[in-house]
């Protein structure tokens, strides 16, 4: 996925903390749901996203990024949908200024990725933030 910002993976996972999980189930078997377990073990703030769920893990769930209270930082967009969902999500998480739109694992979008680097947001596609805190910290 050239173009985007995945040479800088290392930089982001050391400096963003802040990361809003969007489709983040509360089923323990999920894929959004172990990273998210993972990243929370490894200091990251978890900031879940689905309008199915109330909270995960005690947290407070909210519909979309767009709804998370302006007084909680939102640095990573990390996204766990289809990839026809992640342009409105870029849409709509604009009005947070994000650092970074993180496209999980089979998630790919040129436009929502291209969208998100009109408005200043660093993108990384096709990639687990799991996996890829893993292999940097080993």
């Amino acid at each position: 996925m050239s173009g985007y910002d995945e040479a800088q993976i290392p930089e982001i996972l050391k400096n963003y903390r802040n990361v809003a999980v969007v489709g983040l189930s509360d089923k323990s078997d999920r894929d959004s749901y172990r990273v998210a377990k993972y990243l929370m073990a490894h200091g990251y703030r978890i900031i879940p996203v689905n309008p199915a769920i109330e909270s995960w893990e005690g947290i407070k769930s909210y519909p979309a990024v767009s709804s998370i209270p302006p007084d909680v930082k939102v640095e990573i967009v990390d996204v766990f949908r289809k990839p026809e969902a992640a342009l409105d999500i870029v849409r709509d998480s604009l009005s947070r200024s994000p650092k970074v739109l993180w496209l999980q694992e089979g998630v790919v979008n040129s436009d929502a990725a291209d969208l998100a680097k009109e408005n200043g947001i660093r993108v990384v596609m096709d990639r687990c933030m799991m996996k890829e805190h893993n292999r940097l910290k080993n």
